[in-house]
C-alpha cells in the first residue's frame, strides 16, 4: 500500500535524519522533495500546497530548530500533517441509533460496492456483535442482486430478495419494513452505479436517501482512481449529505493519491479502507496509523488487532510453548503459519505493517506469484503422511517422489520446501534463545530473512 510515496518520503527524510542542524536551506530542499512526491502520488494541487506550508512553517519553529535530533523532530512534524489532513482521529459508524441503522452504500460502478456492503455487513456481526440485513436497489447491473444474495450466506447475515422489476425506492421501503419485522440492528442498502456521474442517478439516490433517512451514507470508491477518487467524492457530496468515504482496492494502491486528497476535498472522513477481494478485507481507516505506514514506520496496532480477530490462539500458544523449550519446528507448524498468514491477508499486508522492513520488501511480497507458491507448499506438505509431517528427516527420494506426485509438483519443490524449512527451524532455534527475538531482528535490519522467505 502506498508503496511508492513510502518509498520517496522515506528517502528524502532518511537524509535529514542524520543532519546536526536544520537550515532554510536544507528544509526547502527536502520539502521540494516531499512536494515531488505527493504530486507524483496523485495528491490534489491544494492539498499538497497546504501540507507543505504547513510542514515548512512547523519545520523552521524553534521547537524542531533547537531540537538536540532536528531530523526525527522534523519527521514528527511530517508525521503530524499527514494526521491532519486525512482526519486526525478515527471516524467510526454510527449505530447508536433506533434499530434498524440503515446504512446506505454509495458510488459509481465498478468501484466495489456490493462487495464492500457484504465486508461491512462482516464486521458489524463480527466486531460490533450486530444482527445485520442486506438488500440490492441495483436493478440494472445484471445478477447484482444475485452476487449480494451469495455474499451475505456467505458472511451470515440476512437478505433482503428484491427484483429488477421493482423500483428503487420501493425495494428501500421493503427492505426497511422487512428489518424492522426481523428486529435486525443494521440494515446495509446497496444502490445502482453508473460508470459516470449523470443527473439521473443523483435524482434516484436522492429518492432512496429520502425514503429511508439513512443513519450513514457511505461513498464507495476505487483508491486507484487517484485525486479523481476525491472530486468524484465531492461530486456525490454536493448532491447527497454523505457521513463517511470507503476507499477500496488500497492493496493495489502504490500512491496514495485519494487517501491523502478525500478528507481535504469532501470535508468527510474516510470510514473504512478495503483491500482483496475476500469478506474481511475491510479495515477501519486510522489516520494516525496510516500515516505511520506511509512513512515506513510499520502499524504494529492493527497488525495485533488483526491477529486478535483472525490467528487461532491455541495452535499459537502450543507453538510458542514449543519454540520455547528447544523442541523442532516441524512441517505441521510450518503448515499452521502458512494458513494463519492466509488469515491475516497474506504475507504482503503483514510485512506493509511491520516497521522498518522498507517499501522494497513490501512491494516484493505483494506478488501473487508468492500466494501461488504459499499454497504450491501447502499442499506439498498435505501430501505428506503425519509421520514425514512430524520428522522431516524421513523424507528420501522415493518419499520425495511419492509427495511430489500426490501435490502436483516436481521433486525440486519438495527439497525447496524442505531446504527452507530447515532454515525456519534455525530461526525457531535462535527466537527460542534468551534474547534471541531480538538478536534476530537486529541482524536482519529490516531485510528479508538468509533465503528469502519460506517459499
Amino acid at each position: 500500500m502506498f508503496e511508492n510515496l513510502t518509498d520517496r518520503l522515506s528517502k528524502t527524510l532518511q537524509n535529514l535524519r542524520g543532519q546536526g542542524r536544520l537550515t532554510e536551506d536544507n528544509i526547502r530542499d527536502s520539502l521540494r522533495e516531499v512536494r515531488m512526491a505527493l504530486l507524483e502520488a496523485d495528491v490534489a494541487l491544494p492539498v499538497v500546497k497546504e501540507f507543505i506550508e504547513a510542514v515548512r512553517v512547523k519545520a523552521l519553529g524553534q521547537d524542531v530548530i533547537s531540537s538536540l535530533s532536528p531530523g526525527q523532530a522534523l519527521i514528527k512534524v511530517v508525521n503530524d500533517e499527514l494526521v491532519s489532513i486525512m482526519g486526525e482521529s478515527q471516524s467510526v459508524i454510527d449505530l447508536n441509533r433506533k434499530s434498524p441503522v440503515v446504512v446506505l452504500m454509495a458510488g459509481l460502478q465498478g468501484a466495489g460496492k456490493t462487495t464492500t456492503a457484504a465486508k461491512l455487513a462482516r464486521r458489524l456481526r463480527e466486531v460490533e456483535k450486530k444482527t445485520v440485513m442486506v438488500a440490492s436497489a441495483d436493478v440494472y447491473r445484471p445478477a447484482a442482486i444475485e452476487q449480494l444474495k451469495t455474499l451475505a450466506a456467505e458472511v451470515g447475515v440476512e437478505f433482503h430478495p428484491s427484483s429488477n422489476q421493482q423500483k428503487p425506492v420501493t425495494i428501500a421501503r421493503e427492505a426497511v419494513s422487512a428489518a424492522i419485522r426481523s428486529s435486525v440492528d443494521v440494515l446495509i442498502l446497496d444502490t445502482a452505479g453508473r460508470l459516470a456521474i449523470d443527473e439521473q442517478m443523483m435524482d434516484e439516490i436522492r429518492a432512496v436517501h429520502d425514503a429511508v433517512d439513512p443513519a450513514e451514507t457511505l461513498f464507495v470508491v476505487d483508491s486507484m482512481t487517484g485525486q479523481d477518487a476525491a472530486n468524484t467524492a465531492k461530486a456525490f457530496n454536493d448532491a447527497l449529505p454523505l457521513s463517511g468515504v470507503v476507499l477500496t482496492k488500497i492493496d493495489g494502491d502504490a500512491r496514495g493519491g485519494a487517501a491523502l486528497s478525500v478528507r481535504h476535498i469532501t470535508g468527510k472522513p474516510i470510514k473504512f479502507i478495503g483491500s482483496g477481494e475476500k469478506t474481511d478485507a475491510l479495515e477501519a481507516f486510522h489516520p494516525d496509523r496510516i500515516a505511520s505506514r506511509i512513512l515506513g514506520m510499520g502499524d504494529i496496532l492493527s497488525l495485533v488487532e488483526q491477529a486478535q480477530e483472525n490467528v487461532d490462539h491455541q495452535k499459537a500458544e502450543r507453538l510458542a510453548r514449543k519454540v520455547k523449550k528447544g523442541r523442532g519446528f516441524d512441517l505441521e507448524d510450518l503448515r499452521d503459519q502458512f494458513t494463519q498468514m492466509e488469515n491475516m491477508g497474506g504475507l504482503g499486508n503483514l510485512i506493509d505493517k511491520l516497521p522498518g522492513m522498507g517499501a522494497g520488501v513490501s512491494q516484493a511480497m505483494q506478488n501473487p506469484q508468492h500466494t501461488r507458491q504459499m499454497k504450491r507448499m501447502v499442499a506439498i506438505i498435505d501430501s505428506m503422511t503425519p509421520m514425514e509431517r512430524r520428522k522431516p528427516e524421513v523424507i528420501n527420494g522415493s518419499r520425495k517422489r511419492r509427495v511430489a506426485q500426490g501435490s502436483g509438483t516436481q521433486i525440486q519443490d519438495v527439497n525447496r520446501l524442505l531446504k527452507q524449512h530447515k532454515q525456519m527451524q534455525r530461526m525457531m532455534k535462535k527466537m527460542g534463545s534468551k534474547g534471541g527475538m531480538a538478536n534476530m531482528m537486529r541482524g536482519m535490519k529490516g531485510r528479508l530473512p538468509p533465503g528469502g522467505m519460506p517459499f
